[in-house]
């Protein structure tokens, strides 16, 4: 026997739908009941408001709020025409006298009374009239009604309720008949129509609009006592195509399933809930006269009103027989929660009719939700169908009884009406929006005044002005030269100073430069004389070679034996060349120190202002790093604009080829020149162009110097700013030179230059995977051997870059896979660290964290490491509201994490 399915073949889980898909056929064969229907009862439809057969809201018993209940015959099917054809019916309808007997035997019978008695005959419309019309015009008053279908397995509950009529618009249910009536009432500017489409199967509430949403709760007001699904699709329509698409949706997913008794059975009770929202003018209490009829003066005006109620439209699932479906397996358990729903519906029904003090609503879901519409304050009308099969007697008997029983149960009927302020809103805005025009217009006449007035102030400040300037320029060149003579004194200061400091010999008077014991003014003296001696003996040697020079031209050929004579001046023409370039280089640096003690010197002069003594250069020794402007905000900018002048009197040509002098102190100086010309950006083009980048990794990979490879990896750090120079750097094989020296330095400061260049390089989308192929993230990972926070929060940068580049490659769908950093096991060191004490090394990580939770293939990987845990926190913790937004973002959208959530009952 074929399993449990969706209609239309969609097993569950299926995610795909399509709107246009057909509808099945209903779980009753149409053809048997418009086989018997007549021509006259099967087509027209009936105006609002005019049902004459229609059992209304006060019928003869006088009481307006009990279940109303009909009961509807099937016609026989084929199978029964030929295994019946030597029996009667089992059931006779006396529909004139709203009766029904149903036959024990061919002399004795019981005969029941119902509201109303449909025979096999009846149309389509006419049950829709006699059933549920009068529920449908209680709730446009502002009623909440139910119309429920019980009945044995195919007997036409879901024909009655749920037919579409696509084909044949005789066939249309109750369900679509309701939504036509109700959008032939409201008016849709002031009125509006929501929809909930839901199936309870196996106990289990499901969203049929949507079909993920498989396990909505059941929330009761505490103080009210209604019962509502807040978790369910709520759709808002506003004709009937769109409530039609939204059924034929919901059928699709419905499940069904073949049994002998119906070829295509529902295993599930099916729920349609419409929410109607009306706006009505209700007039407040009067006061009456004499006469009775109100003063107009009196009269208060009309108040705006909102009704709300709602239709629920239940199709239950078929009660049947084991033996006689058939249901074996997976149906089987289908058919017992089928059957104990429906036990449990009973038995609340027997308590409600014997005014029993406690009704057992809470037995099962479905009691639970038609709380209100059996012993609640909804209009309630019930159909039960049933077969004319003598073979069924026993169930047909039991559905009677069922429809009598809940004819006993009485409902308290109740509006609800609300004060509307959004109507009286929008009156006021009305006015509001007459007064705003008229405020406008005064505006705009204030305004063009004030605009008059303004022209004729700025004609009168632009004469003032141009007299001011006059004056201003005046004082500034008089400014000038009081500047000037302030710093002429200060200067004189400065040397009474000096003197004054040297004659008292302490060491707070004094600033040692470098081991040697002169002050800094006659530093400055003496080097001035040493630069001067030397460029005399350039001069000199200058002036030696032009006389050789001119004397070889002079020189007349030399014959054969004069070849020593060539090969002597030759020589000694090489030699005065290697002095020349000697001479050059010591000029250079000469120059550089000349640069840097003037401006340690500056420094000295504030300090001394200050009255401070002692560590005047504190910080600014030789082995300071290549990027101390960062460092020094405020004094860096003499320093800066030393480097700039050096860098125009030298040429970046001799300063790069001072990167390869055989002198170490040469070359130290000449690096940290180069570092400090590379922090600057204008001047990064022209070092690349220079050659000057691949002098740098030279040094990296020739020298062991700890303080040339810390300042040229700061070099390179600040040449990797530039996304240009980024690809040159790896082309050369810089990530491989800077994980060599991460992995030989032991220095922070070195470390922290290296991590520094790798992050930067991170940031580079284009890169990813030759990084990953060089080291950089092994090298990372490597550095954090140091410890230091400098170092640490420089990695945690490069690892936050990287994961933002991977987020960004896999959203655009040039990356697939789980994460490099994943693979390369930053993992444990990421959630390791992602609770730093630093904010800034925690901040980095926690964004590290958030992207690499953007996709999914790595979920399983942060589970099993512990990253959950940290995502979590980070969504309820977080300083910073974007990371923490961000992370709650994650969080909700992976289906992976929100199952493990669920597991440990954590809260995001």
């Amino acid at each position: 026997m074929a399993s449990s399915a969706y209609r239309n073949g969609v097993h569950r889980g299926s995610s795909g739908m399509k709107l246009d898909r057909p509808l099945p056929a209903a779980n009753l064969k149409s053809s048997s009941f418009k086989s018997r229907i007549p021509p006259s009862q099967s087509s027209g439809s009936a105006l609002r408001r005019s049902s004459p057969a229609s059992f209304a809201a006060k019928d003869n018993d006088g009481v307006p709020g009990r279940v109303r209940v009909a009961v509807r015959l099937r016609p026989r099917n084929v199978e029964e025409l030929a295994a019946d054809a030597d029996f009667a019916d089992c059931v006779e309808l006396l529909p004139e006298l709203k009766r029904l007997k149903l036959r024990k035997n061919n002399w004795d019978s019981d005969t029941y009374e119902f509201d109303g008695v449909l025979t096999e005959f009846a149309s389509q419309k006419r049950v829709y009239e006699v059933v549920a019309k009068p529920v449908v015009e209680s709730v446009l008053d502002g009623y909440n009604g139910t119309v429920m279908a019980y009945g044995q397995t195919g007997t036409g509950k879901t024909f009655t309720l749920g037919r579409l009529g696509e084909e044949d618009t005789s066939d249309r249910g109750i369900m679509v008949r309701s939504m036509e009536d109700i959008f032939a009432d409201i008016s849709p500017e002031t009125d509006s129509v929501s929809v909930s489409y839901l199936q309870l199967y196996l106990e289990t509430l499901q969203d049929l609009l949507d079909p993920g949403n498989d396990n909505i709760p059941i929330v009761e007001d505490p103080k009210t006592g209604d019962v509502s699904v807040p978790g369910a699709t709520l759709v808002e329509i506003r004709d009937q195509q769109s409530f039609m698409e939204l059924l034929r949706i919901g059928e699709a997913h419905r499940i069904a399933a073949n049994t002998k008794l119906n070829t295509e059975s529902s295993r599930s009770h099916a729920i349609l809930m419409v929410h109607v929202k009306r706006s009505v003018m209700g007039r407040e209490d009067i006061i009456s006269s004499e006469n009775g009829d109100p003063p107009p003066h009196l009269a208060k005006p009309f108040k705006p009103l909102v009704r709300k109620s709602k239709l629920v439209v239940v199709d239950l699932a078929g009660s049947e027989r084991i033996h006689k479906s058939g249901s074996e397996g997976h149906m089987l358990e289908e058919a017992k929660s089928i059957n104990l729903s429906l036990s449990a519906l009973g038995k609340c029904i027997n308590a409600l009719a014997e005014n029993s003090p406690h009704v057992p609503v809470r037995d099962s879901k479905l009691t639970r939700l038609l709380k209100d519409s059996f012993g609640g304050t909804a209009r309630t009308s019930l159909i039960v169908t049933i077969g004319p099969s003598p073979r069924h007697r026993g169930e047909t008997a039991s559905t009677i009884l069922f429809g009598q029983r809940a004819m006993k149960v009485e409902n308290m009927l109740k509006i609800k009406e609300e004060f509307d302020y959004k109507s009286l809103s929008r009156k006021l805005e009305v006015q509001l929006d007459k007064l705003i025009a008229e405020n406008e217009r005064q505006q705009k006449a204030f305004e063009d005044e004030v605009e008059r007035i303004n022209v004729e102030a700025q004609n009168r400040i632009s004469e003032v002005e141009t007299s001011f300037a006059d004056a201003l320029e005046k004082e500034r060149l008089k400014c000038q030269m009081d500047y000037m003579d302030s710093v002429k004194q200060l200067e004189e200061k400065l040397v009474l100073n000096q003197q004054k400091h040297d004659h008292d010999g302490f060491a707070d008077g004094k600033c040692i430069l470098q081991g040697s014991g002169l002050s800094v003014a006659e530093e400055v003296v003496e080097i001035k004389k040493l630069l001067e001696k030397e460029t005399n003996l350039r001069k000199v040697a200058e002036e030696e070679v032009k006389n050789l020079r001119s004397q070889l031209g002079q020189h007349p050929p030399l014959a054969a034996g004069g070849d020593a004579e060539m090969l002597k001046l030759r020589k000694i023409l090489e030699d005065e060349t290697r002095q020349k370039k000697k001479l050059e280089e010591e000029i250079i640096v000469l120059k550089s120190q000349l640069f840097q003690l003037s401006f340690e010197a500056d420094q000295m002069k504030m300090c001394l202002d200050r009255g401070g003594t002692g560590n005047v250069f504190a910080g600014l020794d030789s082995s300071m790093s290549p990027v101390r402007h960062s460092q020094l905000k405020d004094s860096g900018n003499g320093q800066k604009a030393s480097i700039a002048t050096l860098f125009e009197q030298v040429g970046l040509q001799k300063i790069l080829a001072l990167l390869e002098s055989e002198d170490a102190n040469v070359r130290i100086h000449a690096v940290k020149v180069v570092a400090n010309l590379a922090a600057e950006e204008a001047n990064q083009k022209k070092i690349v162009e220079a050659g000057g980048l691949t002098s740098l990794l030279m040094l990296l990979r020739s020298f062991e110097d700890e303080t040339v490879r810390r300042v040229a990896a700061g070099a390179i750090a600040n040449l990797a700013m530039n996304e240009a120079n980024q690809e040159l750097i790896m082309v050369q094989g810089g990530i491989s030179l800077l994980s060599m020296t991460a992995a030989d330095a032991e220095d922070p400061q070195t470390l922290r230059m290296v991590a520094g260049a790798i992050a930067n390089l991170c940031g580079n989308d284009k890169l990813q995977m030759k990084l990953r192929s060089d080291g950089a993230i092994r090298a990372l990972l490597g550095i954090v051997r140091c410890g230091h926070p400098d170092v640490l929060s420089q990695v945690a940068r490069g690892i936050a870059n990287f994961a933002k580049c991977e987020s960004r490659a896999s959203t655009q769908g040039t990356k697939s896979g789980r994460s490099l950093l994943i693979e390369d096991g930053a993992l444990p060191w990421i959630v390791q660290n992602a609770n730093s004490e630093a904010p800034p090394i925690r901040r980095h990580i926690e964004l590290a964290l958030c992207h690499l939770a953007q996709h999914e293939v790595n979920a399983k990987d942060m589970i099993s490491g512990g990253a959950l845990w940290e995502l979590v926190r980070i969504s309820h913790d977080c300083s910073r509201e974007d990371i923490k937004s961000l992370a709650h973002k994650t969080l909700s959208s992976s289906p992976t994490f929100r199952s493990e959530m669920r597991r440990l009952r954590m809260e995001y």
